[in-house]
């Protein structure tokens, strides 16, 4: 749909144009598509050996191709060295390399450096082992029961289809209803304990990471972003609100290859860039002029989220708290999460946009968490209406598929109700909270599975919806 534009808007614009020529990619590398995208190769490689467990050959062919262009990837090899824990990505002459830094999972080397600009630390678990809890804060699970109003052979024959087509290498699926595990599934190889690629799923736990600073009173989503330098005079960025980088809104320059008018001749995508240039993902987001004034237009862009991270790494900081445990020590250990392997750039910026990794009961815990509006064991960890918040669809959106980091079933695109809304993630990687049905449903896969991964989904989600009644 085309808008008129006001006057306002068109001076705005052009004060963005004006920005945009003097706010270069100051921290964009020079570097080829091959060289980024061996970089960001390496790095998915590194994480599926060393952080998931897989096998390199089965990685290599399943995982992160994608970042690499695909009239080169014939000539990519590639070698794991485990003593090192380091992967190594050649093409002809260019070499780039990807090293495991522990619980900061991995991280890709700097072409110009051998190693990271900060030091990595232990990120540990203050719950006992797993086996001595019960679920949900623990994996002690007796079987109980199938509940009565559900159809035991709908729900049999929805697991039966998340796993049916081969190509869709699913990995994992889960269903709670009322907070109980119903059905649960994973592919040879893989366990309730494997931390499996999760990708765009990391957007919304960044949501939920904010959520935690704003119930403490330190931001309030309606309020200006707090960055300096978007406030001084005549900086048109000084309107964006913490909302409009929610509501992935904000109207930054920030060039991503699913935009609809992107084209080659506007560069390599900052969108891309954040995983593969090995550069401070935090500053390069925080210098890009605007595009469009805020709350205008709605895009998917990795910018947005990383503000949100940036918002949360100066306000833990700031509180003399370690950043890069807080996860752990705030969200994780008070829903039963022990591990959860958030991965950083080479400056030590979590990289929620893309780069982490958690098992399928972690994000079943996720997904609990705001199915029961943020409350957990009688406790609030969420701010009241939280849940509402990231649910509503986004004002600028034309289409009604996202909210608050996560995305909406607002259009009906999905075989579940329209007021679901999900985490999702590149590669088939979701989490569904359903309200309507009190339930939560989680689906992980590898990359290469995407497309006949979401087929089989829908056909399982259909087929759940037969098994579960609604509840209201």
């Amino acid at each position: 749909m085309r808008r008129r534009l006001a006057p306002l808007t068109i001076l705005f614009l052009a004060a963005a144009t004006l920005a945009a020529e003097q706010t270069r990619s100051a921290f964009a590398p020079e570097g080829t598509p091959i060289s980024l995208g061996l970089a960001g190769y390496a790095k998915v490689l590194c994480s599926a050996v060393f952080v998931s467990g897989r096998d390199p050959a089965e990685a290599f062919r399943n995982s992160g191709y994608f970042l690499f262009p695909e009239d080169q990837r014939s000539g990519v090899t590639y070698d794991v060295d485990r003593e090192q824990k380091l992967v190594k990505m050649s093409h002809g002459a260019v070499t780039r390399t990807a090293k495991y830094y522990g619980d900061q999972g991995c991280i890709i080397h700097p072409e110009d450096h051998d190693g990271i600009y900060f030091t990595p630390v232990r990120v540990v678990t203050s719950l006992p082992s797993a086996d001595m809890q019960p679920w949900p804060m623990g994996d002690n699970w007796r079987d109980k029961p199938m509940p009565r109003d559900i159809d035991r052979a709908h729900l049999d024959r929805a697991v039966d289809l998340a796993f049916e087509d081969p190509d869709a290498l699913t990995a994992a699926f889960l269903v709670l209803y009322k907070g109980d595990i119903i059905a649960e599934r994973y592919m040879p190889g893989v366990n309730r304990n494997t931390q499996l690629e999760s990708w765009s799923m990391g957007k919304s736990l960044t949501a939920t990471l904010f959520a935690l600073l704003v119930k403490d009173g330190l931001f309030r989503v309606d309020d200006p972003v707090p960055v300096p330098d978007w406030h001084k005079p005549g900086d048109p960025r000084g309107a964006i609100r913490i909302a409009d980088l929610l509501h992935m809104s904000s109207g930054l320059r920030f060039i991503a290859g699913q935009d609809p008018d992107y084209t080659p001749d506007k560069g390599y995508p900052d969108h891309t860039l954040i995983y593969t240039g090995a550069i401070d993902a935090f500053a390069h987001s925080m210098t890009r002029p605007l595009q469009f004034p805020p709350n205008t237009e709605g895009r998917y862009r990795n910018s947005d989220p990383l503000m949100v991270g940036y918002l949360i790494k100066q306000a833990v900081t700031k509180r003399g708290e370690d950043y890069l445990t807080f996860p752990q020590r705030a969200l994780f250990d008070r829903i039963g999460i022990r591990k959860q392997v958030l991965e950083t750039d080479p400056y030590g910026n979590f990289l929620l946009t893309g780069y982490d990794y958690g098992t399928a009961r972690n994000w079943a815990r996720i997904g609990q968490l705001y199915l029961q509006d943020g409350m957990w064991q009688g406790k609030r960890l969420l701010p009241d209406g939280w849940a509402k918040f990231v649910s509503t669809p986004a004002p600028a959106w034309t289409r009604p598929v996202y909210g608050g980091l996560f995305w909406v079933n607002g259009d009906g695109g999905l075989p579940i109700p329209k007021s679901a809304y999900y985490a999702n993630g590149a590669g088939g990687q979701r989490t569904f909270i359903i309200p309507t049905h009190d339930l939560v449903v989680v689906r992980m896969g590898h990359y290469r599975g995407d497309r006949a991964g979401m087929r089989a989904l829908n056909g399982a989600l259909a087929e759940l919806m037969k098994a579960v009644p609604a509840i209201h």
